[in-house]
């Protein structure tokens, strides 16, 4: 009777599930769809475009804010099945994980349709025409091409559909990992495009708005799928951990959106905006809904996990604020559409300059060893990655000191120096020029690619991490350490170090970009800029993690051939340069002179300049390496010699002796024999 009395609640809540996240979608696209329309009249006046029709002014935030949320949704089922809850022993996912991967992959479906349908809702919007009656097909197609926000929700589309289909006929732990990044990726196109992405200061803001919308996606996607685990009941075992783990992950977010929200409000609106202007209401609406979450987490943590912490684990109060948190987010998702399709208010210099327009920001004047030094921007994204890396890397160091093991300084040393190079790579005036110069571009591709991984390698971050993470132990759910290890023997690993592998994917750095036509097609693109600095870096540090090897690896090379890949490269590099000072065609060309710069005129000198920096960049990368190996081979011979003392000491130089042997029974032979 008990059992049966206690199922019945549990398989109402099962019920409940789906409903319960359509529940929210709709939510969502019912607030942004009332809080536009509210705004028509205000966007028709400052666009000049006539009513597109019903069907736009309220299927497009209502598509929107929808998608959203089963993008959110889809991110969050992913992450779960990846590391909120263990997979069992053989790898292949639990019931907990296999159950959020299902609605992660139906949740990622939707989000494709809604993204496929926001493209005619899109021209439809921009061209003011009505998408029933005005438009068709081909009209939507050949027009798309022309408006970059609809190209990007094709983009979304076609990640969310790739994301779908490869998630299918998953069902081992190894894919989730994966399919999370995937979903990710699905949100990159939306965070590159918008309002932030144009005017003055466009690269904060982007930037910006990127940090922000990622962690708007696993902060609420992580809590959905939180609350549809504890709505499912089941056995329990991993309901603790998971509220545990969500709970790091969810004040971790907590800080990027404020954070980012905060960056991106100064400069884009003034303050007297925030009272003035329907544009200002909706951000305070939004900031109060951030605050009203950050609340809510905190008493989440309070009482929701410790309530699953005890020995006899209630989900009751998880449960019952998930489901506030869940609204709140809902309503969030619909503000923040409706906060895109609401004018902002004018810019706050309305004065902008060419340069301030493509790249974001003026420059004084032409570079100079003082500008490049001291004229700082910091860069959100790759300037906070740096401060990090150092924070976690110190972090890991002082974890060993204090429990009494020690850590090489010099490790210490490369580290903190190439996370201050790739600081003052992107942040320094050096960071500033980069987007305007070719030869200022040249010059932060040399030290991304090449010295910034070569510092980073050197500090062996893998190694500190597996030493200063703790073990999960047998039988335990696996943690950090152990999916380091996963990520470290994976295929995926094994075949990027593949030494020809990881060679190919450096040079194609320098050659595909340059001369296969990419960065003449990009050059003036903010998201092409973060796209190829990313590269730059993934590439060198693999690169240079196979050839100086100060971390373990799935294929450790002897020196000899790790030389070989260093001395392969080295007249590739070379030749590049050489090329590049020879080409009597500017790279680039249009879209450095739309800049305007009235000391920057002669591109091909400055070209050629790039290009013997880039000849001669290799110089300095080889010199490191080579003594990096030298240091190595001699420490192997060091190692070597001691392993062979101690055996010689414990079996009295046995083989000392038996080769002593063999020489003087040898000269025994012979003087017999004469």
């Amino acid at each position: 009777m008990t059992l049966a009395g206690s199922a019945a609640p549990v398989r109402a809540r099962r019920a409940a599930v789906w409903p319960l996240l359509y529940g929210v979608a709709v939510l969502a696209g019912l607030t942004a769809a009332a809080l536009s329309a509210l705004s028509l009249a205000e966007a028709l006046t400052a666009t000049g475009l006539p009513d597109p029709g019903p069907v736009t002014t309220y299927g497009l935030p209502f598509v929107k804010a929808a998608g959203e949320i089963a993008a959110v949704v889809a991110t969050g089922s992913f992450l779960f099945a990846a590391f909120l809850v263990p997979p069992q022993t053989t790898g292949v996912l639990d019931v907990d994980g296999y159950r959020a991967l299902r609605v992660g992959t139906a949740a990622a479906g939707l989000w494709t349709v809604c993204a496929v349908l926001m493209v005619p809702l899109t021209v439809s919007d921009i061209s003011g025409q009505p998408l029933v009656t005005r438009l068709s097909p081909a009209d939507i197609w050949s027009v798309a091409d022309l408006i970059d926000i609809a190209g990007a929700w094709r983009w979304t589309a076609l990640f969310a559909a790739v994301v779908t289909v490869v998630s299918i006929p998953v069902l081992r732990w190894s894919w989730t990992p994966v399919l999370f990044a995937g979903s990710l990726v699905t949100l990159l196109p939306l965070a590159l495009t918008g309002h932030s992405s144009s005017g003055g200061s466009h690269d904060i803001a982007t930037n910006s708005l990127l940090v922000h919308l990622i962690a708007g996606a696993v902060w609420a996607g992580g809590l959905l799928a939180l609350l549809v685990h504890a709505l499912r009941g089941g056995t329990g075992a991993h309901d603790h951990l998971a509220a545990r783990r969500f709970s790091t992950v969810a004040l971790w977010c907590f800080v990027a959106m404020a954070f980012s929200g905060v960056i991106n409000a100064l400069v884009r609106v003034r303050p007297e905006d925030l009272v003035h202007t329907r544009y200002g209401w909706l951000l305070l609406a939004k900031s109060a809904a951030l605050v009203t979450l950050g609340i809510l987490g905190w008493q989440q943590r309070r009482r929701g996990v410790a309530a699953l912490a005890g020995d006899r684990p209630e989900r009751g109060a998880l449960i019952r604020l998930a489901l506030v948190e869940a609204v709140v987010f809902g309503l969030t998702f619909g503000v923040a559409v409706a906060l895109g399709r609401t004018p902002p208010p004018p810019p706050l210099n309305t004065n902008l300059s060419i340069p301030a327009v493509e790249i974001g920001y003026d420059l004084a004047g032409p570079p100079t060893v003082a500008r490049l030094l001291f004229d700082w921007r910091f860069d959100l994204v790759f300037g906070t990655a740096a401060v990090l890396f150092a924070a976690l890397y110190l972090a890991g160091v002082r974890r060993l000191r204090r429990r009494g093991d020690a850590w090489p300084a010099g490790r210490v040393v490369a580290w903190l120096l190439g996370c201050l190079l790739l600081l003052f790579t992107t942040s320094s005036g050096l960071g500033r020029y980069m987007p305007a110069m070719f030869s200022m571009h040249m010059i932060a591709h040399m030290l991304l690619s090449m010295l910034v991984p070569i510092l980073l390698v050197l500090g062996a971050p893998v190694t500190l991490a597996l030493r200063a993470l703790p073990a999960a132990g047998r039988g335990a759910p696996p943690g950090l350490r152990e999916w380091l290890l996963a990520a470290l023997h994976s295929r995926v690993s094994r075949l990027l170090t593949n030494p020809f592998v990881a060679t190919a994917l450096f040079i194609v750095g320098f050659y595909g970009l340059y001369f296969g036509g990419i960065f003449d097609a990009v050059v003036g693109s903010h998201a092409a800029h973060l796209a190829m600095n990313v590269h730059f870096l993934l590439s060198g540090y693999l690169f240079y993690w196979v050839v100086i090897g100060v971390d373990p690896t799935p294929r450790p090379l002897p020196p000899i051939a790790k030389l070989a890949m260093v001395f392969a490269s080295l007249p590739l590099h070379a030749f590049f340069g050489v090329v590049l000072m020879g080409t009597n065609t500017a790279i680039g060309g249009d879209f450095y002179r739309s800049l305007a710069l009235p000391w920057h005129t002669d591109l091909l000198a400055d070209q050629r300049l790039g290009g013997a920096i880039a000849w001669a960049a290799g110089e300095v990368p080889l010199v490191v390496v080579l003594i990096a190996l030298f240091v190595q081979w001699r420490r192997t011979d060091d190692r070597t010699a001691r392993r062979l003392d101690r055996a010689a000491d414990r079996d009295d130089d046995a083989d000392l002796a038996a080769y002593n042997a063999m020489l003087a029974e040898m000269e025994r032979s012979e003087r017999e024999e004469s």
